[in-house]
């Protein structure tokens, strides 16, 4: 991991927003209007999906992919203007939050403004013809960064956001030299040493897939070299097989663990059960006791927890990236108050380096983290068990998730449908 990186990143909660998504107005109006609900929810870090013009030649759906970039400096005219933006920035400031914007430098449209000035820049095929190195990505074409005037380009274009936002989510960035990264951190964090770095890193079998074809895509352990933070995808498949199989939980158990010891000491994960990509946990899960159990366990996991928005009302449709769909909020089912306690929660210093140690038995998942005398222990009954063994010594403790007291009697907790998170002293316990 970057040794510049603040661990404080780890108590800090993103919140994911599509603008043409988000609102009817479907502009960065629209986000404004709701930022005070989204600060109230304890989020700390906005993050906006790509927010430049989209490409029009070979365009997905009617409106596009916010992810087929034309031009790198300018603003989606159907989101405002570059005024609309910093109005944003200045009024997520104002709240306390800080912004980050999606970056999307390994390809561009079809019909960017690079492709017309430099051509030479762009990947070729057999024919001659731009060409990208992943079949389905049919709307946009790959950036050759043997040019080193592409690193340039680019760095000198992230310069210019940097100076503006707080932190770059870098779309599909190990597909682009490792070097490059390291070289363009160290760029930018001359001027801004704070500077959030979170890298979407991809799933194994992306990655066998690439090298398999000739290409370099580097793993997690690389990236933590240049970036802060990294997706969770290393381990996603076992989290979806477990919704799929109950009897999965322990592989997913067990990816949790290596994780703390495949990874440098200082890292930061993004624990994300849902994003843009990614079908809704509420899809997925048995029904709201379920979803808050999950929720809670996502938040109690080591590293910084993730809101996809909508998933505070438990939506269960994934929006289009490619057409005018918007974010199902139903009030009725809302779950803010649960995400209000979680965020909360998550500002006690042991989850910033507290060791941290996970188990389950029999659908029953229980974590802890320790530091000196300190101990939270999360109990997440993921498939409604009945009770579960606990090395607590027999007394009362308070369930920080609703303030009630739990028993501890004979070293057995009885369980309903409500998460649990204890905080105590070590010695309290057997």
């Amino acid at each position: 991991m970057a040794k510049q990186t603040n661990l404080d990143l780890r108590l800090m909660t993103f919140y994911q927003v599509f603008p043409r998504q988000h609102t009817l107005k479907q502009n960065f109006a629209g986000v404004v209007d709701d930022l005070e609900r989204i600060k109230n929810l304890g989020v700390d870090i906005l993050y906006l999906l790509p927010i430049h013009p989209i490409g029009e030649i070979a365009r997905k759906g009617s409106k596009g992919s916010p992810y087929a970039i034309k031009d790198y400096y300018e603003i989606n005219p159907e989101y405002g203007t570059m005024q609309d933006f910093e109005r944003l920035i200045q009024k997520a400031h104002q709240l306390g939050m800080k912004v980050m914007i999606d970056i999307v430098i390994n390809h561009t449209s079809k019909d960017s403004v690079l492709t017309k000035k430099h051509p030479e820049w762009f990947y070729k095929n057999e024919k001659g013809d731009f060409a990208n190195r992943v079949g389905d990505w049919s709307d946009i074409t790959d950036l050759d960064y043997r040019h080193h005037d592409v690193w340039t380009y680019m760095q000198n274009m992230l310069m210019f956001w940097a100076k503006k936002v707080d932190g770059f989510r870098c779309d599909v960035a190990p597909m682009i030299p490792l070097d490059f990264w390291l070289e363009t951190r160290k760029y930018i964090n001359e001027l801004r040493p704070d500077f959030i770095w979170l890298t979407e890193s991809v799933h194994p079998g992306f990655i066998k897939y690439l090298r398999d074809m000739g290409f370099d895509c580097h793993s997690d352990s690389e990236m933590y070299q240049a970036f802060d933070i990294c997706y969770d995808y290393d381990i996603f498949e076992h989290m979806e097989n477990y919704l799929k199989q109950p009897r999965k939980l322990n592989a997913w158990i067990h990816a949790i663990k290596q994780q703390e010891v495949i990874y440098p000491k200082n890292y930061i994960k993004l624990r994300s059960f849902e994003n843009h990509d990614q079908p809704r946990l509420s899809s997925r899960t048995r029904d709201t006791a379920h979803f808050i159990q999950m929720l809670a366990f996502m938040f109690f996991l080591k590293g910084s927890p993730f809101i996809y928005a909508g998933m505070e009302h438990q939506d269960k449709k994934q929006p289009s990236l490619f057409d005018d769909d918007f974010v199902v909020w139903q009030k009725e089912m809302s779950v803010e108050h649960v995400i209000k306690k979680l965020t909360h929660i998550k500002k006690n210093p042991l989850f910033r380096d507290g060791y941290f140690n996970i188990e389950q038995n029999k659908g029953v998942v229980y974590a802890t983290y320790e530091r000196d005398n300190d101990i939270i222990i999360g109990i997440f009954n993921l498939e409604n068990n009945l009770q579960v063994m606990t090395n607590l010594k027999d007394d009362k403790y308070k369930n920080m998730m609703d303030h009630t007291h739990i028993e501890v009697k004979n070293k057995i907790i009885e369980l309903n449908d409500q998460p649990i998170i204890i905080l105590t002293k070590k010695d309290k316990t057997l």
